[in-house]
Protein backbone atom coordinates (compact mmCIF):
# COMPACT_ATOMS: atom_id res chain seq x y z
CA UNK A 1 0.00 0.00 0.00
CA UNK A 2 1.66 3.55 -1.00
CA UNK A 3 2.83 5.13 2.11
CA UNK A 4 2.93 9.06 2.49
CA UNK A 5 5.72 9.90 0.46
CA UNK A 6 4.17 7.93 -2.33
CA UNK A 7 0.47 9.69 -1.78
CA UNK A 8 2.63 12.90 -1.21
CA UNK A 9 4.41 12.15 -4.67
CA UNK A 10 1.07 12.19 -6.70
CA UNK A 11 -0.64 14.77 -4.80
CA UNK A 12 2.18 17.46 -6.38
CA UNK A 13 2.18 15.62 -9.75
CA UNK A 14 -1.87 16.52 -9.89
CA UNK A 15 -1.36 19.58 -8.22
CA UNK A 16 1.11 20.78 -11.25
CA UNK A 17 -1.31 20.00 -13.51
CA UNK A 18 -5.12 20.77 -11.90
CA UNK A 19 -4.79 22.77 -9.35
CA UNK A 20 -7.03 26.31 -10.27
CA UNK A 21 -8.30 24.60 -13.44
CA UNK A 22 -12.09 23.61 -13.45
CA UNK A 23 -13.12 20.18 -14.13
CA UNK A 24 -15.24 19.92 -17.39
CA UNK A 25 -16.16 16.27 -17.53
CA UNK A 26 -16.28 13.81 -14.86
CA UNK A 27 -17.14 9.89 -15.45
CA UNK A 28 -17.82 7.72 -12.86
CA UNK A 29 -17.56 4.03 -14.21
CA UNK A 30 -19.20 1.85 -11.33
CA UNK A 31 -20.98 2.97 -8.07
CA UNK A 32 -18.45 1.50 -5.94
CA UNK A 33 -15.02 1.01 -4.67
CA UNK A 34 -14.22 0.03 -1.68
CA UNK A 35 -17.15 1.96 -0.17
CA UNK A 36 -20.12 3.22 -2.45
CA UNK A 37 -19.55 6.52 -3.92
CA UNK A 38 -21.10 9.66 -2.75
CA UNK A 39 -24.77 10.01 -4.60
CA UNK A 40 -24.09 12.33 -7.91
CA UNK A 41 -20.62 11.96 -7.54
CA UNK A 42 -19.46 12.52 -10.92
CA UNK A 43 -22.47 15.60 -11.33
CA UNK A 44 -21.29 17.02 -8.82
CA UNK A 45 -17.77 17.57 -9.55
CA UNK A 46 -18.37 18.34 -12.83
CA UNK A 47 -17.81 22.21 -13.40
CA UNK A 48 -16.20 22.94 -9.77
CA UNK A 49 -12.51 24.09 -9.95
CA UNK A 50 -9.63 22.70 -8.01
CA UNK A 51 -8.39 25.16 -5.24
CA UNK A 52 -5.94 23.01 -4.14
CA UNK A 53 -4.41 19.54 -3.62
CA UNK A 54 -3.16 18.02 -0.43
CA UNK A 55 -2.62 14.97 1.92
CA UNK A 56 -3.46 14.42 4.83
CA UNK A 57 -1.72 11.41 6.44
CA UNK A 58 -2.14 8.73 3.55
CA UNK A 59 -5.12 10.19 2.22
CA UNK A 60 -5.53 12.79 -1.30
CA UNK A 61 -7.74 16.24 -0.44
CA UNK A 62 -8.63 18.30 -3.41
CA UNK A 63 -10.24 21.44 -2.08
CA UNK A 64 -13.15 21.99 -4.29
CA UNK A 65 -14.47 26.41 -4.89
CA UNK A 66 -18.09 25.14 -3.45
CA UNK A 67 -16.52 25.08 -0.07
CA UNK A 68 -16.28 20.68 -0.99
CA UNK A 69 -13.21 18.50 -0.29
CA UNK A 70 -12.42 15.26 -1.92
CA UNK A 71 -10.61 12.35 0.41
CA UNK A 72 -9.35 9.80 -1.86
CA UNK A 73 -6.81 6.92 -1.04
CA UNK A 74 -5.00 4.55 -3.34
CA UNK A 75 -5.75 1.98 -1.84
CA UNK A 76 -3.50 -1.67 -2.39
CA UNK A 77 -3.60 -1.11 -5.75
CA UNK A 78 -4.65 2.56 -6.86
CA UNK A 79 -2.92 4.45 -9.36
CA UNK A 80 -3.52 8.25 -10.54
CA UNK A 81 -2.41 8.69 -14.23
CA UNK A 82 -2.27 11.99 -15.51
CA UNK A 83 -2.63 12.24 -19.65
CA UNK A 84 -3.44 15.40 -22.09
CA UNK A 85 -6.67 14.60 -23.84
CA UNK A 86 -9.53 11.86 -23.17
CA UNK A 87 -8.47 8.49 -23.64
CA UNK A 88 -9.50 6.85 -26.73
CA UNK A 89 -9.50 3.59 -25.00
CA UNK A 90 -10.19 3.31 -21.51
CA UNK A 91 -8.86 0.77 -19.44
CA UNK A 92 -11.20 -2.23 -17.69
CA UNK A 93 -9.95 -0.82 -13.98
CA UNK A 94 -10.16 3.05 -14.98
CA UNK A 95 -13.29 3.41 -12.56
CA UNK A 96 -13.17 7.47 -11.99
CA UNK A 97 -12.28 9.70 -14.86
CA UNK A 98 -11.68 13.73 -14.17
CA UNK A 99 -10.88 16.21 -17.35
CA UNK A 100 -9.88 19.31 -16.85
CA UNK A 101 -10.17 22.81 -18.83
CA UNK A 102 -6.81 22.58 -19.74
CA UNK A 103 -6.78 19.51 -21.09
CA UNK A 104 -5.57 17.11 -18.59
CA UNK A 105 -7.24 13.79 -18.26
CA UNK A 106 -6.70 11.81 -15.00
CA UNK A 107 -8.11 8.42 -14.46
CA UNK A 108 -8.06 6.45 -11.11
CA UNK A 109 -7.21 2.79 -11.99
CA UNK A 110 -7.61 0.21 -9.18
CA UNK A 111 -7.59 -3.67 -10.04
CA UNK A 112 -8.40 -4.57 -6.78
CA UNK A 113 -10.89 -1.56 -5.87
CA UNK A 114 -9.47 -1.30 -1.98
CA UNK A 115 -8.87 2.75 -3.14
CA UNK A 116 -11.81 5.03 -2.21
CA UNK A 117 -13.11 8.43 -2.88
CA UNK A 118 -15.60 10.73 -0.41
CA UNK A 119 -16.87 14.07 -0.84
CA UNK A 120 -17.36 16.34 2.71
CA UNK A 121 -17.91 19.87 3.40
CA UNK A 122 -14.02 21.79 3.68
CA UNK A 123 -15.80 22.72 7.22
CA UNK A 124 -15.95 19.21 8.48
CA UNK A 125 -13.63 17.59 6.71
CA UNK A 126 -10.97 17.31 10.43
CA UNK A 127 -13.94 15.64 11.86
CA UNK A 128 -14.37 13.13 8.86
CA UNK A 129 -14.25 9.46 10.33
CA UNK A 130 -11.05 8.62 8.15
CA UNK A 131 -9.59 11.86 9.50
CA UNK A 132 -10.60 12.35 12.75
CA UNK A 133 -7.98 10.95 15.54
CA UNK A 134 -5.28 10.93 13.37
CA UNK A 135 -1.49 12.13 14.48
CA UNK A 136 0.54 14.63 13.64
CA UNK A 137 1.99 14.92 10.36
CA UNK A 138 5.56 14.26 10.60
CA UNK A 139 6.77 16.57 8.17
CA UNK A 140 5.08 19.20 10.01
CA UNK A 141 6.61 21.50 12.62
CA UNK A 142 3.99 19.97 15.32
CA UNK A 143 5.74 16.69 15.28
CA UNK A 144 9.55 16.27 17.00
CA UNK A 145 11.15 14.83 19.70
CA UNK A 146 9.47 15.66 22.62
CA UNK A 147 6.09 14.85 20.99
CA UNK A 148 6.76 11.81 19.77
CA UNK A 149 7.99 10.75 23.72
CA UNK A 150 4.85 12.45 24.86
CA UNK A 151 2.86 9.44 23.02
CA UNK A 152 4.86 7.28 23.46
CA UNK A 153 4.74 7.69 27.03
CA UNK A 154 3.42 4.57 28.61
CA UNK A 155 3.38 2.13 25.30
CA UNK A 156 3.60 -1.26 26.24
CA UNK A 157 4.02 -2.20 22.67
CA UNK A 158 6.50 -2.43 20.27
CA UNK A 159 8.25 0.73 18.99
CA UNK A 160 8.15 -0.59 15.17
CA UNK A 161 4.13 -1.53 16.48
CA UNK A 162 3.76 2.43 17.83
CA UNK A 163 4.96 3.75 14.87
CA UNK A 164 2.52 1.96 12.55
CA UNK A 165 -0.33 3.41 14.87
CA UNK A 166 -2.02 6.21 13.24
CA UNK A 167 -3.03 8.44 15.53
CA UNK A 168 1.18 8.04 16.98
CA UNK A 169 2.32 9.48 13.81
CA UNK A 170 0.25 10.17 10.64
CA UNK A 171 1.24 8.24 6.77
CA UNK A 172 3.60 6.36 7.98
CA UNK A 173 3.83 2.63 7.16
CA UNK A 174 6.00 -0.36 6.91
CA UNK A 175 8.97 0.61 4.75
CA UNK A 176 9.54 3.79 5.97
CA UNK A 177 9.10 2.53 9.53
CA UNK A 178 11.53 -0.15 8.81
CA UNK A 179 13.87 2.07 7.19
CA UNK A 180 13.64 5.29 10.45
CA UNK A 181 13.90 2.68 12.93
CA UNK A 182 17.58 2.06 11.45
CA UNK A 183 18.94 5.58 10.40
CA UNK A 184 18.21 5.77 14.63
CA UNK A 185 19.90 3.11 15.37
CA UNK A 186 16.82 1.76 17.37
CA UNK A 187 15.60 -2.00 17.32
CA UNK A 188 11.88 -2.93 16.23
CA UNK A 189 11.60 -5.07 19.05
CA UNK A 190 12.11 -1.80 21.48
CA UNK A 191 9.00 -1.17 23.94
CA UNK A 192 7.85 1.82 22.48
CA UNK A 193 7.63 3.67 26.07
CA UNK A 194 11.80 3.30 26.00
CA UNK A 195 11.71 5.63 23.41
CA UNK A 196 11.96 8.84 25.36
CA UNK A 197 14.81 11.91 25.06
CA UNK A 198 17.75 11.09 22.72
CA UNK A 199 16.31 8.10 21.34
CA UNK A 200 12.80 10.25 20.52
CA UNK A 201 15.12 13.22 18.82
CA UNK A 202 17.39 10.70 16.83
CA UNK A 203 13.74 9.00 16.00
CA UNK A 204 11.94 12.20 15.11
CA UNK A 205 14.91 13.40 13.16
CA UNK A 206 15.20 9.73 11.53
CA UNK A 207 11.56 9.80 10.14
CA UNK A 208 11.82 13.22 8.71
CA UNK A 209 14.91 12.28 6.91
CA UNK A 210 13.86 9.34 5.47
CA UNK A 211 10.64 10.64 4.39
CA UNK A 212 12.08 13.92 2.42
CA UNK A 213 14.50 11.10 0.65
CA UNK A 214 11.99 9.34 -0.11
CA UNK A 215 9.75 12.03 -1.44
CA UNK A 216 12.83 13.66 -3.34
CA UNK A 217 13.37 10.43 -4.98
CA UNK A 218 9.64 10.06 -6.27
CA UNK A 219 8.74 7.52 -3.92
CA UNK A 220 9.20 3.73 -3.64
CA UNK A 221 7.73 1.73 -6.60
CA UNK A 222 6.31 -1.94 -5.01
CA UNK A 223 4.38 -3.60 -7.24
CA UNK A 224 1.24 -1.32 -8.21
CA UNK A 225 2.51 2.09 -7.53
CA UNK A 226 3.24 4.83 -10.44
CA UNK A 227 3.77 8.36 -10.35
CA UNK A 228 0.84 10.44 -11.94
CA UNK A 229 3.16 10.96 -14.76
CA UNK A 230 3.14 6.95 -15.09
CA UNK A 231 7.05 7.25 -14.05
CA UNK A 232 8.17 4.79 -11.46
CA UNK A 233 9.60 6.28 -7.99
CA UNK A 234 13.14 5.47 -7.34
CA UNK A 235 13.66 4.72 -3.73
CA UNK A 236 13.54 1.40 -3.32
CA UNK A 237 17.13 1.45 -4.69
CA UNK A 238 18.10 3.55 -1.62
CA UNK A 239 16.38 1.20 0.82
CA UNK A 240 19.51 0.57 3.71
CA UNK A 241 17.13 -2.80 5.02
CA UNK A 242 13.84 -2.93 3.73
CA UNK A 243 13.81 -6.11 1.77
CA UNK A 244 17.26 -7.01 2.31
CA UNK A 245 17.19 -10.28 4.40
CA UNK A 246 19.96 -11.86 4.60
CA UNK A 247 22.22 -9.23 2.96
CA UNK A 248 24.34 -6.20 4.15
CA UNK A 249 22.92 -3.12 5.54
CA UNK A 250 23.65 0.21 4.56
CA UNK A 251 27.38 0.84 4.89
CA UNK A 252 28.25 -2.46 6.46
CA UNK A 253 31.39 -3.59 7.72
CA UNK A 254 30.08 -6.99 8.70
CA UNK A 255 31.13 -10.40 7.79
CA UNK A 256 27.33 -11.46 6.76
CA UNK A 257 28.04 -15.00 6.03
CA UNK A 258 28.59 -15.54 9.38
CA UNK A 259 26.34 -12.61 10.86
CA UNK A 260 23.58 -13.41 8.46
CA UNK A 261 23.03 -9.82 7.54
CA UNK A 262 19.90 -8.26 7.83
CA UNK A 263 17.19 -10.24 9.95
CA UNK A 264 13.47 -9.97 9.01
CA UNK A 265 10.66 -10.85 11.74
CA UNK A 266 6.89 -10.87 11.77
CA UNK A 267 5.10 -7.74 14.14
CA UNK A 268 1.53 -7.18 14.12
CA UNK A 269 1.38 -9.50 10.58
CA UNK A 270 3.83 -7.31 9.11
CA UNK A 271 7.72 -8.05 7.70
CA UNK A 272 9.86 -6.01 9.62
CA UNK A 273 14.01 -5.50 8.80
CA UNK A 274 16.44 -4.76 11.24
CA UNK A 275 20.08 -4.81 11.48
CA UNK A 276 20.58 -6.53 15.20
CA UNK A 277 24.29 -5.06 15.48
CA UNK A 278 23.38 -1.59 14.31
CA UNK A 279 19.70 -1.22 16.17
CA UNK A 280 19.30 -1.88 19.85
Amino acid sequence: MPELPEVETVCRGLAMKMEGKRLTRVEQRRKDLRFPLPPDFAKRLTGRRIIRIGRRAKYMIWELDDETAVIGHLGMTGRMLLGQGWPDVLEPHDHLIFQTENGWCLRFNDARRFGMMDLTPLAELDAHKLLRGLGPEPLGNEFNGPSLAASLKGKKTSIKAALLDQKVVAGLGNIYVSEALFRAGLSPKRMAYTVQRERAEKLAAAIKAVLADAIAAGGSSLRNYVRADGDLGDFQHHWRVYERKGKGCWRCTCDVEKTGGVMRITQVGRSTYYCPRKQK
